[in-house]
């Protein structure tokens, strides 16, 4: 899929189609995340740093469990 820039008020921008915006489950307003790879950048609706702060949060909950099924109580 090709972009173009373009200008949008004093700043530059680039149009996101309603197909892309679909795919992505996004509205306006959302927030998106770059995020530079090996083979260029990914475009993600989802924060890779929360990511990584829920998978240790899961891996903690499982380490302690017991101290977890407590505080629930």
């Amino acid at each position: 899929m090709e972009l173009k820039i373009t200008k949008i008020g004093n700043s530059l921008g680039v149009i996101l189609p309603r197909e892309l915006l679909t795919r992505l489950k996004l509205e306006k307003g959302d927030t998106i995340f770059i995020t530079e790879t090996p083979d260029g950048y990914r475009l993600s609706p989802y924060d890779p740093a929360f990511a990584e702060q829920m998978h240790t949060a899961r891996e903690l909950m499982k380490k302690r469990r017991n101290v977890v099924h407590e505080l629930s109580k």
